[in-house]
């Protein structure tokens, strides 16, 4: 009797994703998948969609089962022999706390939102491959849990991240990202997800964060993002093949995914200045400037992505040559907005040292010295004469992207970017052109933006006092925020330190 031929990769994808489906008869398709034409998305072939990894669930769960295990044993390790001890300095936690309360939850978003997609997509290729991407989310909010867990027994702020994240005033940066997408369509929600910040701008939030976590001796959060890596690749893959599937449907299909992918290429990349600062600021031990990143992960790399889909009809995004401007300035702007407010944040921000601002010259030549030192030499003055400078006024916001208005004009660092549009009466405000053109595209979508100035003003985030609204997004006031010189966690971080290198007498 012959042996049976064993099944190739492609064969095994193939019954995975072809063959399942059926007209329906007893409701119509639209009625069943009501979500994947209001777009105007044309798709004439479901079974055109090809998933280069061609991963089958048997071997999903086997290779992140071996992954959970190694992941799990750093963890256990790093826990029992005080991993954070070894850290360079407690400043470093301050962006682990920014991963935390603005990165993690969107992961679990994320996982919801693929689910989603998993039902109401049409094709099976393209479900099976949404179905993936929500479990690896779901187990990628899991892992970081568990791993930045470990900092919780030790450092303050990390206590209540999730309340944190529905209610804390900068975390409506990323929390309105989301949002956004996850109430935009199907292939919407796959352009911003997927493509825009999976495919093109996911290189300048992940490497960062994991390249500065093992720079300054975090090798738990290091664990995780290798944990994750494989997934990511997969994620981007998706990402580009969702992309190409549209632009290969139908030519109609072309002008729609473009004003998509201008959108999120400007969404993501306000979003990411948080990340720019973290690089040039909040890491005691440095991977990379911003400007060193941006020119590596989008300049050269997403210039050869949209020079390949040029054949397509799609062109670079629209303002990127606006962000190219901003790259020497925009993370010096954002760590400014922060050490202002940081009595009012779950992090704590500190005055930047001799070393710190040659290394910040040295990285930004033409902007530094010039815009940037004094500001930084003023406050550091006035902090040492014990007048640390905190802004008690509340901050207009950005209308689209929700940060503070304190992001200055393409051609002029010196100036404000300030623009407005006229709706239903009001006036809404921008931060920029980039933001003012989403907003004007679907104002009745942006006239509802959650913006916790408004909020406060309006006395619905728990008083009208900053002690009131501290409580109410379960801060500790002079625990969890303020300056980092006198906290509570530098006393304990140098009584550490002294203990493990004790002086020698004289």
């Amino acid at each position: 009797m012959a042996k049976k031929k064993k099944m190739g990769l492609k064969q095994k994808y193939a019954l995975l994703t072809r063959g399942l489906d059926w007209e329906t008869t007893y409701q119509p398709m639209d009625k069943v998948f009501p979500y994947d034409k209001f777009e105007g998305i044309k798709i004439k072939d479901w079974d055109a969609w090809e998933d280069p990894f061609r991963l089958t669930m048997d071997a999903y769960w086997k290779f992140q089962a071996e992954k959970e295990r190694k992941l799990y044993a750093v963890i256990d390790s790093f826990s029992q022999n005080n991993g954070h001890l070894g850290l360079t300095d407690a400043r470093y936690l301050s962006a682990v706390k920014l991963f935390l309360t603005g990165v993690s939850p969107l992961e679990y978003m994320a996982h919801r939102q693929f689910a989603h997609l998993g039902r109401h997509l049409r094709g099976a290729g393209p479900r099976v491959a949404a179905q993936m991407q929500s479990l690896d989310e779901l187990r990628h909010a899991q892992t970081q849990i568990h791993t930045i867990s470990h900092y919780n027994r030790y450092f303050d702020g990390f206590h209540d991240w999730q309340h944190m994240h529905d209610r804390v005033w900068y975390l409506s940066v990323p929390k309105s990202f989301f949002d956004d997408a996850a109430s935009a369509g199907p292939f919407e929600f796959l352009t911003s997800i997927s493509f825009s910040f999976e495919y093109v701008l996911t290189n300048l939030l992940f490497v960062p964060f994991m390249s500065g976590a093992a720079y300054n001796g975090d090798l738990a959060t290091v664990t995780f993002g290798f944990s994750a890596q494989s997934d990511e690749s997969r994620h981007m893959t998706l990402g580009l093949e969702v992309i190409k599937f549209m632009l290969e449907q139908d030519e109609g299909n072309v002008p729609i995914v473009q004003r998509w992918i201008d959108k999120w290429f400007w969404r993501g990349y306000r979003l990411l200045s948080l990340v720019g600062m973290m690089m040039d600021y909040m890491l005691p031990k440095k991977i990379m400037s911003w400007q060193e990143a941006w020119e590596m992960y989008f300049e050269e790399q997403g210039g050869a992505l949209f020079e390949d889909l040029a054949r397509y009809g799609i062109r670079p995004p629209k303002y990127h040559d606006v962000a190219s401007k901003e790259k020497d300035r925009i993370s010096h702007e954002v760590w400014a907005i922060f050490y202002q407010y940081t009595h009012a944040a779950g992090f704590h921000t500190w005055d930047v040292d001799e070393a710190h601002k040659a290394w910040l010259s040295e990285k930004y030549p033409n902007t530094f010295d010039k815009l940037y030192r004094p500001r930084l030499e003023m406050w550091k003055g006035m902090a040492d004469a014990g007048n640390r400078f905190y802004n008690n006024a509340l901050p207009q916001l950005c209308t689209t992207c929700q940060i503070p208005m304190g992001f200055t004009e393409p051609d002029d660092p010196s100036t404000i970017c300030f623009r407005s549009s006229e709706y239903g009466g009001d006036t809404y405000h921008f931060c920029s052109d980039g933001c003012k053109d989403i907003f004007d595209h679907e104002p009745e979508k942006y006239v509802q933006s959650w913006l916790p100035v408004h909020q406060i003003y309006q006395g619905n985030c728990g008083g009208a006092s900053v002690e009131d609204v501290l409580k109410w997004y379960h801060l500790n006031l002079g625990t969890d925020n303020m300056a980092y010189e006198g906290s509570p966690e530098q006393k304990l971080w140098s009584q550490w330190m002294a203990g493990r290198h004790p002086v020698a007498a004289e």
